[in-house]
């Protein structure tokens, strides 16, 4: 797609998603190429499969670590007292 095509849906300045999109390249995520007149963009997948490889390797070590620090969070919460005032009594 052309810049101005990805820009049209959004309430932003052409600058404005042409700064986003230098990002993205940036990241690898899109290649921009001269067509004529025209500036084209094109999804790069590759990064988002090694950003997922990665997010994958991991996520079992941080689950079972956030679970274990909810666990000592939940231990160490103080509990409130139970209150012994009776029915009609100030």
């Amino acid at each position: 797609m052309s810049v101005g095509e990805l820009a049209a849906p959004f309430a932003i300045s052409l600058p404005a998603v042409s700064k986003h999109l230098d990002v993205l390249e940036r990241a690898g995520l899109i290649r921009r190429e001269r067509d004529g007149r025209f500036l084209r963009c094109y999804l790069s997948s590759e990064p988002l499969d090694d950003a997922s490889a990665f997010i994958d390797r991991y996520r079992s070590f941080w689950q079972g670590s956030l679970e274990q620090l909810a666990e000592y969070v939940e231990a160490a919460r103080p509990r409130p007292a139970a209150s012994r005032h009776s029915k009609g009594k100030k």
